[in-house]
């Protein structure tokens, strides 16, 4: 909480106001940096978990021995590398032997940000070289069903509603079932925490499931989609020229514009039932 000044229909008055919270998040791999995102703390270790999976450094949950939030007095962890303000704000995984880490990809990669999630890899050519398969193809959800699911996950938004301040993204089934929501200032941290429930549930791959998010769809979420084997990404916004040029490779189905009894498919509309057919 926080005190702000607001000024509405020419009154002034000082009122306490709720923030989102944002600070960094670092990964690393045993002792090696992985990824910084900034992030809104909470279901941490889902977020990382997620973003493994997502970016393609694992292919399988069963290839994390350990995933724990870092502390200062944490055996294999450095002090003079974790600060009193980091402890909580760094999560160490513990990977099997035969996961091989790119260390130039990883110097690359190292920095993320809220917004746009990990810069400079949103190539197509990156996604496809790593011979991520084509979503479900069988897959099919009414278009009815797909119209009352923003107002379900908006239901699910605790934080957004007292900060107004949030992404957020939910998981449902073809009946409209939320299996999961999560919330996050960045919307690819929030999309990561939703595939890191499911990868440590034991649920990936997410091909009878829909990705909804409340914000627009960029390239970094439908290749995260993609990865965890979800067929249809709807987004209450538009989706990216990029995003939908990927959709429309690897067969993802992607619709925009979710409001009200409207929405928009840019592609893969096979998977929707109109009307009563």
């Amino acid at each position: 909480m926080t005190q702000v000044t607001e000024w509405s229909e020419g009154r002034v008055r000082r009122v306490q106001d709720s923030l989102a919270g944002e600070e960094p998040l670092e990964i690393r791999v045993g002792e090696n940096p992985l990824a910084v995102t900034m992030r809104t703390p909470g279901h941490d270790l889902e977020l990382a978990a997620g973003f493994l999976f997502t970016e393609g450094t694992i292919q399988r949950r069963e290839q994390i021995i350990s995933l724990e939030i870092a502390k200062p007095d944490k055996p294999g962890v450095r002090p003079d590398t974790l600060t009193g303000a980091q402890a909580g704000n760094l999560v160490v995984a513990q990977l099997e032997r035969d996961v091989q880490l790119d260390a130039e990809k990883t110097r690359r990669n190292f920095f993320a940000n809220s917004s746009c999630g990990i810069c400079g890899k949103a190539s197509i050519e990156a996604v496809r070289s790593r011979f991520l398969r084509a979503p479900n193809a069988g897959f099919r959800v009414s278009a009815d069903v797909l119209c009352g699911l923003p107002e379900k996950l908006g239901g699910s938004q605790d934080i957004f509603s007292r900060t107004g301040g949030l992404h957020a993204a939910g998981l449902f089934a073809a009946n409209g079932e939320l299996l999961v929501a999560r919330e996050d200032i960045g919307r690819h941290n929030a999309v990561d925490k939703v595939v890191g429930w499911a990868l440590r549930e034991g649920r990936v791959p997410l091909a009878e499931f829909i990705l909804v998010v409340s914000g627009r769809c960029g390239f970094e979420i439908a290749q995260k989609a993609i990865a965890a084997g979800i067929p249809i990404v709807a987004s209450v916004s538009a989706p990216s020229s990029l995003a939908v040029q990927l959709a429309r490779e690897l067969n993802l189905t992607m619709a925009g514009f979710l409001r009200g009894r409207r929405f928009v498919v840019y592609s893969g509309e096979e998977r929707f039932i109109f009307g009563s057919e």
